[in-house]
C-alpha cells in the first residue's frame, strides 16, 4: 500500500466499518478482496461480511451510505445491474453505484442501457471507473466525505445561513420599501447594485441613477430620505 493509495489524513484518526455482501465477494478474484482488506485496514475501517442487499454498506461518523460495485459490465448481466439498481435506491438515503468500465465497448453499453432503463440523472449518482481499484478508492472517498459532513453539520449550519440570508433580506426589503415611492423592484435593484442600507445611505442621486433602473424622482427621494431629518421622520417604518 502506497501513501498516496490512502485517502484523506482526517478519515485515518476515525474508525469506521465496512460491511461486504457474501455473495459479491465470492464472485470476485480473491486479490481483489484481499486489496479491498488491506486498503480499509490502512484507513482504519474494518471489514465485515454479512448478508446485505447492497454489496457494500459503510458506516462513518454516523452516516451510512451503500453502494452496488459493478466490477464487470456485459450484455448478460446488464438488465440484472439496473433492475436491482431501481430497487436499492428506494431502500437507502445515501446510495450510489461503482460501474468499471475499462473498455469503449463496455463504456457504449452502459450508456445505452442507462437511458434505456430510464434512470432519472444522479438519482443513483454512477461513479465510471477504469479499473477496480480506483473505483474502491473512489467508494472510500464518497464515504469519507458523507461522514465529514455528517460529523460537522454541514447540511444543517448552510440551512442556519440560507435562514439568516433570507430574514436579512426581508429586514432590507421592509426598511427599503418604507421611503415612499420605492417598491420591492427598487429595493432588490438597490440591493444588487449598491448592498447593504448603510451604503445607500452613503451613494449619491448620481450613482444610483448610474448602477440601477431607478428613475430621478425615486434617487431624489432616496438620496433626501437619509440626509434630510424632517423627511426621513415621516415615513412610518413597519
Amino acid at each position: 500500500m502506497k501513501p498516496a493509495d490512502r485517502i484523506p489524513e482526517k478519515a485515518t484518526n476515525s474508525a469506521g466499518v465496512c460491511m461486504m455482501r457474501n455473495t459479491w465477494r465470492d464472485e470476485q478474484h480473491p486479490s481483489f478482496i484481499n486489496f479491498i482488506s488491506n486498503f480499509l485496514t490502512a484507513n482504519s475501517f474494518r471489514l465485515k461480511f454479512v448478508s446485505i442487499p447492497a454489496d457494500f454498506i459503510f458506516n462513518c461518523g454516523g452516516s451510512s451510505v451503500a453502494f452496488i460495485f459493478v466490477t464487470s459490465l456485459d450484455s448478460t448481466n446488464v438488465s440484472e445491474i439496473f433492475a436491482r439498481t431501481q430497487i436499492l435506491k428506494q431502500q437507502f438515503a445515501h446510495f450510489y453505484v461503482i460501474c468499471t468500465l475499462p473498455t469503449k465497448e463496455q463504456n457504449d453499453l452502459f450508456v445505452r442501457s442507462y437511458f434505456n432503463f430510464g434512470l432519472e440523472l444522479g438519482k443513483p449518482a454512477f461513479v465510471l471507473v477504469k479499473d477496480l481499484e480506483m473505483g474502491f478508492e473512489k467508494m472510500l472517498r464518497i464515504v469519507y466525505a458523507r461522514g465529514v459532513c455528517k460529523r460537522e453539520d454541514v447540511t444543517t449550519k448552510l440551512k442556519a445561513q440560507r435562514e439568516q440570508y433570507v430574514q436579512t433580506v426581508g429586514v432590507f426589503q421592509r426598511v427599503i420599501t418604507s421611503i415612499p415611492g420605492v417598491d420591492n423592484h427598487d429595493a432588490n435593484a438597490l440591493n444588487q447594485a449598491v448592498g447593504s442600507i448603510e451604503a445607500i445611505a452613503k451613494e449619491s442621486k448620481d450613482h444610483i441613477l448610474e448602477n440601477t433602473d431607478l428613475s430621478a424622482d425615486k434617487a431624489e427621494v432616496l438620496s433626501r430620505f437619509f440626509r434630510d431629518q424632517k423627511f426621513y421622520l415621516s415615513p412610518k417604518i413597519n
